[in-house]
């Protein structure tokens, strides 16, 4: 058996606390680690989605690059794709705490298909400045899409519950 870390948790997934960089203090009774009944260490770099959802943010990045240098910088031209590009990410990041913060399932819905709207209003506009840059926001589109259709599903069997 393998001896058990100071830490619960694998050094990808240690929370911080804010103003701290160490991790919190080992708890009691720390949680068996995944795989050492069978005699190997458990896996480092974290869950695989962990992975992929870096690279999807990456290639939104890298296609917003491509448009920005495409374009010049931060020209009059750019003004609508890169703000388009920037009212999605907005969008984006106000769906999680709305859904996860606020519980409001109903409103996330509707920050989500803002947010798949926007992007492909991003890709469109994109498309004509630089293909490969659009290309690279067909996962995100597909990633929303279904996101989309299970926030609906989770809106739709919680609709009665008191919390939206």
């Amino acid at each position: 058996m393998l001896p058990r870390p100071s830490c619960p948790w694998p050094p990808p997934a240690r929370p911080r606390c804010p103003g701290n960089r160490a991790a919190p203090p080992p708890t009691a009774r720390a949680a068996p680690l995944r795989g050492s009944s069978l005699g190997r260490a458990p896996r480092e770099g974290g869950p695989s989605w962990r992975r992929r959802r870096w690279r999807r943010g990456t290639q939104r990045r890298y296609g917003s690059y491509l448009v920005w240098k495409e374009l010049g910088g931060f020209t009059e031209k750019a003004a609508v794709p890169l703000g388009l590009y920037a009212g999605q990410l907005a969008l984006n990041w106000a769906w999680t705490p709305i859904f996860f913060g606020a519980h409001k399932m109903g409103w996330g819905l509707a920050t989500l298909l803002l947010t798949t709207g926007t992007a492909t209003a991003t890709t469109a506009s994109w498309y004509h400045i630089n293909r490969t840059a659009a290309y690279l926001m067909v996962p995100y589109l597909a990633w929303l899409t279904m996101a989309s259709v299970l926030n609906y599903r989770i809106w739709k069997d919680n609709r009665n519950k008191k919390s939206e």
